[in-house]
């Protein structure tokens, strides 16, 4: 696995990001210097997938920290940093877990500024190892499948991205992926192009084009095709928060295919790191909320034109109203297992403990 980081802090101390929102098409990068830089960043998409998302808010801390001191700032300025913070995504638990830890850390500070430094830095590394974790642990299930093709080419279907891009370096659902190449496996993925932002076009179909794994790009309406015709090895998603009883929010369009897979009788794996756990909640359908985004999102498409510039382009009737809810809730009942850090579990609460037995309710 390269270096390559999807954040990282300059020698000045401030904080550097990709701009994803014009992946694949150019290779950006937007340097946050306040804390209202990290919140435009994860609300307007430059940065997205949840442990990225997290990673971002605790720098946008650490930078309001850093201007606390710097400028002067009253006491109500930091409240209101995490104020904001906390209000850019609603669905993403890593965003309030990552804000959480960043406000606990400083509470019994005598140095804010280096304290703020240094928590988000571990935020930023765990999840690297949290997530090549992942990839050991999903490993063997891709090896279980090669064995019984007889080391014919597993098919593995995603959508949305919770590659390297989402987090900060191996990815959860790429993670095993990776993994599985570096051993010698033979992989390929369906990458679901993922409306409205295409982030599987976009952003999934890229990394792995830089990691050489033989991908095919579909429209997100092919996977049951696929899934009828004996074209689908494996299905891996990740996810935004997971409750309780193991069911699952992630990009809309998910349970759609988590349905195809079970009626297919083909196995539907939901890779997670433990901070995506919302152990406080068990019904997904009621009480994980939903983020609704802005209708152009859905109104509007942007590409690469022919001239080599980026243009965005309206693909309906002007005055048409557009729905766009940024995710939907799969059912543990649908979930063959969740891949985690830890292992391998059933998605369902004693699963969940089984792994996380800190989460054991008293």
């Amino acid at each position: 696995m390269s270096t390559f980081r999807t954040i990282w802090t300059t020698e000045d101390r401030y904080v550097e990001v990709i701009d994803q929102r014009v992946l694949p098409h150019e290779l950006i990068n937007v340097k946050l210097m306040n804390y209202r830089d990290a919140d435009l960043a994860i609300r307007n998409m430059t940065v997205r997938g949840a442990p990225l998302i997290g990673a971002t808010a605790a720098y946008g801390i650490y930078l309001a920290v850093r201007e606390l001191i710097e400028e002067q700032r009253d006491g109500a300025f930091l409240d209101e940093a995490f104020d904001v913070l906390r209000a850019s995504r609603p669905t993403a638990i890593n965003l309030f877990w990552a804000l959480d830890r960043m406000q606990n850390a400083l509470e019994d500070a005598d140095d804010f500024l280096q304290t703020a430094w240094e928590e988000a830095g571990r935020i930023v590394e765990e999840d690297i190892e949290t997530c090549r974790m992942i990839g050991v642990h999903g490993l063997p299930i891709i090896e279980a499948l090669s064995n019984a093709k007889k080391g014919d080419t597993v098919n593995i279907l995603t959508h949305c991205n919770a590659g390297m891009l989402g987090c900060i370096q191996w990815g959860t659902i790429t993670s095993p992926i990776y993994q599985a190449k570096e051993k010698g496996i033979k992989v390929h993925v369906w990458v679901d192009e993922t409306r409205p932002r295409n982030q599987g076009s976009n952003l999934t179909a890229y990394e792995l084009t830089k990691h050489g794994i033989d991908h095919t790009l579909i429209v997100d309406n092919t996977g049951g095709h696929l899934m009828q015709h004996g074209m689908v090895d494996m299905v891996i998603v990740g996810t935004d928060r997971t409750t309780r009883n193991g069911d699952v929010a992630n990009k809309i369009g998910t349970y759609l295919k988590a349905l195809a897979a079970k009626d297919n009788e083909i196995p539907f794996y939901v890779a997670l790191p433990s901070t995506t756990l919302d152990m406080s909640i068990r019904d997904g359908l009621t009480e994980i909320p939903i983020e609704e985004r802005d209708q152009n999102e859905v109104k509007y498409i942007q590409g690469k034109r022919s001239d080599g510039k980026i243009d965005t382009v309206l693909i309906c009737p002007e005055t048409t109203n557009a729905a766009n809810y940024g995710f939907d809730v799969t059912p543990a009942r649908l979930v063959t297992a969740l891949i985690t850090e830890r292992g391998v579990c059933p998605a369902n609460e004693a699963g969940i403990i089984s792994l996380f037995p800190e989460y054991t309710e008293s």
